[in-house]
C-alpha cells in the first residue's frame, strides 16, 4: 500500500490483505480486508495496535519507514483479537524497552497468546478516563467492554481530536479497493459486533462527549468528513432499529414450488407500492448477507419447505444466525410448503418466539405441494397485512 498520512504526526502503518478469502473463517471477503495500525510521532512515540501475522513483514516495513531510526516508547493495545494483536510478540522482542499499554483485562490475554520477556515490568495498566502524554499529544483511554471482546478500549487523542475506535466503524474490504463504506460497514457491524448493541450504545454515549474530527478504525477507511452520518448509522444498528422501510423475502425451496409462491408474494407487494422488496435464495446466499439484509429492513418474509418434521435446514441455519445476533423489533411473515405434513411454519415460529419484540403476521400461508387458488388468496391476504 502507498504511504498514507493521517496528519503530520499521525501515520498509517497498516496493510491490506487481498488474498484472504474468509474473514474469521466464515465471512466471504471478495475485496479482502485491511489490518489498520497507526503510529503517533512526538517526543515519545506510540504505536496504536499491531497487525495480523499474515502481514507482519509489510507492517514492520511501514513502521520502520515512519520511525526513521527512532524507537517506539509505547504500544497501545486496544483489542486482543489476533487480526490486530498478531504481531505484538515480534514488536516487543524488537524493542525490549518499549512499554505496553492496556487495561486490566488486556494483559491476561497477552499472557494467553504470547510469552513476552519482562512483561510485568513493561505493563502500563490504564483505567477509564486515564491519560498518557506523549509531548504535544495526549492519549485518553475509554473502556469499551464487549465491543466486541471484554478487553476492548478506545483511545482519544485530544490535540488533533482523533478517535482510535478499535473495531468500531470498521468495514470489510481492503482500503486500496476504495469501496463504498456503508455496505461493507453494515455487513461487518451486524455480523461481527451486532450481538452487542447495548455495549455499543454505551460507547456512543462516551463518544458524544468528545470533540471528534477523525475516526481511525482497525479495519477499513479512516473517516474524516461527515462523521455524524457514521455515528447515526451506528446508533440505528446498535439500537436494533430498522435502517429502512422494506420487505426482505428469504426463501428456502427444494424443488421450486416454494420459490414460486415467494416470487408471487414479491410481485403482489410491488404492485401494492412497497418501495423496497428484496428477494434472497437462502440456499445460495451467504448467511452473513442474509443477516445484514434482515437487519436493514423493517419486515421479513420467511418462505420455506417442510423437512424431516421441521424446516428445510438452510432456513433453520439462517434463523439461528438471526437469533445469535439478537434480531428484534421487526414484523415477520411465514410461508410454508408441505405435501403431506407441513411443519415449517411451526418450527420457524418456535425459533422466532425466542427473539425479542418480533411481531408475527396473523396470515401465515401454507402451500400444499404447489400453488392453487387457496394459496393464492392466502398470499393476497398476507401481502395486504404486510402493507399495513
Amino acid at each position: 500500500m502507498a504511504e498514507m498520512k493521517i496528519t503530520d504526526t499521525i501515520r498509517y502503518i497498516g496493510a491490506d490483505d487481498t488474498e484472504l478469502d474468509l474473514f474469521e473463517g466464515q465471512y466471504p471477503i471478495p475485496n479482502g480486508v485491511s489490518y489498520n495500525s497507526y503510529v503517533i510521532l512526538d517526543e515519545k512515540i506510540a504505536v496504536m495496535d499491531t497487525a495480523d501475522h499474515r502481514v507482519t513483514e509489510q507492517w514492520l516495513e511501514n513502521l520502520d519507514r515512519e520511525l526513521g531510526g527512532r524507537t517506539p516508547d509505547y504500544l497501545v493495545v486496544s483489542h486482543m483479537e489476533p487480526d490486530h494483536a498478531g504481531s505484538i510478540q515480534i514488536l516487543a522482542e524488537r524493542y525490549p524497552e518499549m512499554k505496553l499499554v492496556g487495561n486490566a483485562k488486556t494483559f491476561p490475554m497477552i499472557g494467553q497468546f504470547f510469552s513476552i520477556s519482562g512483561l510485568e515490568e513493561r505493563k502500563v495498566v490504564v483505567k477509564e478516563g486515564d491519560s498518557l502524554s506523549l509531548g504535544s499529544h495526549t492519549l485518553h483511554f475509554y473502556l469499551a467492554p464487549m465491543v466486541h471482546w471484554p478487553e476492548v478500549m478506545v483511545t482519544y487523542e485530544s490535540s488533533e481530536k482523533v478517535l482510535f475506535s478499535a473495531d468500531g466503524f470498521g468495514t470489510f474490504g481492503a482500503i486500496s479497493r476504495k469501496e463504498e463504506w456503508i455496505a461493507e460497514a453494515r455487513r461487518y457491524y451486524i455480523n461481527i459486533v451486532g450481538k452487542y448493541g447495548m455495549p455499543v450504545q454505551t460507547l456512543l454515549k462516551k463518544a458524544a462527549g468528545l470533540d471528534i474530527h477523525m475516526i481511525c478504525p482497525l479495519h477499513g477507511p479512516v473517516l474524516k468528513e461527515n462523521l455524524g452520518y457514521y455515528l447515526e448509522k451506528y446508533d440505528i444498528w446498535s439500537s436494533y432499529r430498522p435502517e429502512e422501510e422494506g420487505v426482505v423475502i428469504a426463501c428456502a425451496s427444494i424443488y421450486g414450488n416454494t420459490a414460486r409462491a415467494a416470487h408471487c408474494l414479491e410481485e403482489m407487494l410491488k404492485e401494492k407500492g412497497v418501495k423496497n422488496v428484496v428477494y434472497y435464495d437462502v440456499c445460495r446466499t451467504d448467511v452473513a448477507e442474509l443477516v445484514e439484509a434482515a437487519f436493514r429492513y423493517d419486515r421479513l418474509v420467511l418462505a420455506a419447505s417442510s423437512y424431516d418434521g421441521g424446516v428445510f435446514p438452510p432456513m433453520e441455519n439462517f434463523l439461528h444466525h438471526l437469533k445469535a445476533k439478537t434480531y428484534q423489533n421487526r414484523k415477520v411473515a411465514l410461508v410454508e410448503n408441505g405435501s403431506w405434513g407441513p411443519t415449517a411454519n411451526k418450527t420457524m415460529r418456535t425459533i422466532l418466539e425466542g427473539m425479542k419484540n418480533i411481531s408475527i403476521c396473523e396470515n401465515a400461508v401454507t402451500v400444499r405441494s404447489s400453488m392453487n387458488e387457496t394459496s393464492q388468496s392466502a398470499l393476497e391476504a398476507l401481502a395486504e397485512e404486510l402493507c399495513q
